[in-house]
């Protein structure tokens, strides 16, 4: 579905992905690991247009997009959850909705699609004539991802979605993420904690300084050593079973 191929980003004169190379195969979640700084933002802005790499190239569904607008990239079926949420604080839960489904013409589909999104998250019904500005954290990012959801993509790329987070509701998140990954959503997820991405995905990249490091199966990573030592910390003492209960 998406193929990235010797993708180079640069912020100024700051080179920020080095020939980055990676694949989303359909239905599949596939999460990029990796520091702050790595580049894994990068590759998710990038992906969505609203970074232009100065070399490789990016197909979807075999079309090529790296030098299309943003815009053009959503109505082709990407949606994109930036990192901290970016809501708009000063329109209410329902007017954000409303934004994230701004290609739709239909006013009962935009409709059906806000009821789609109070189905995966309730408490945003309760809350949706609130200004989004007013809301927790964990809320915001529901929001954020309703907002996403929208246009109902083909492929979601979800950057950092438990950041800032208390760990009751980075289960919640994940829980949902996986919920959408086993109703049919492709998603790209951009991740720093490491058990939980690993516990939920079908493949994985490790990003170093703009670079891809590794990459394979929960198994395959689970075996290497270095991952173990820098991503996971906890060396050779690491248990399966504890990645998967996301301890």
């Amino acid at each position: 579905m998406l193929k990235l191929v010797g993708i180079e980003t640069y912020y100024g004169k700051i080179k920020a992905l080095h020939g980055v190379s990676l694949e989303v195969k359909e239905g599949q979640l596939v999460t990029i690991l990796g520091a702050n700084g790595a580049g894994k933002s990068t590759i998710l802005k990038t992906i969505s247009g609203l970074v232009e790499p100065e070399h490789g190239t990016i197909h979807f569904e075999g079309k090529r997009i790296d030098r299309k607008d943003p815009e053009e990239i959503v109505a082709m079926g990407i949606g994109h959850v930036p990192e901290w949420r970016r809501i708009f604080p000063e329109l209410t839960v329902e007017e954000n909705l409303k934004m994230g489904g701004f290609l739709l013409k239909e006013k009962e589909l935009l409709f059906e699609r806000m009821e789609e999104a109070f189905k995966h998250f309730p408490i945003l019904e309760k809350r949706k004539n609130q200004k989004a500005g007013n809301l927790s954290g964990g809320e915001q990012q529901m929001l954020s991802i309703s907002r996403a959801l929208m246009i109902k993509p083909k492929l979601l790329l979800l950057d950092e979605p438990s950041l800032g987070l208390s760990p009751l509701l980075v289960q919640e998140i994940f829980a949902i993420i996986k919920e959408l990954h086993q109703s049919g959503v492709t998603i790209l997820l951009v991740e720093q904690n490491v058990n939980r991405a690993l516990s939920i995905a079908d493949y994985g990249y490790v990003l170093t300084t703009g670079k891809i490091f590794l990459s394979g199966t929960y198994e395959e990573l689970l075996d290497e050593e270095k991952v173990r030592e820098q991503y996971l910390g906890e060396g050779k003492y690491i248990r399966r079973s504890k990645l998967w209960s996301g301890g």
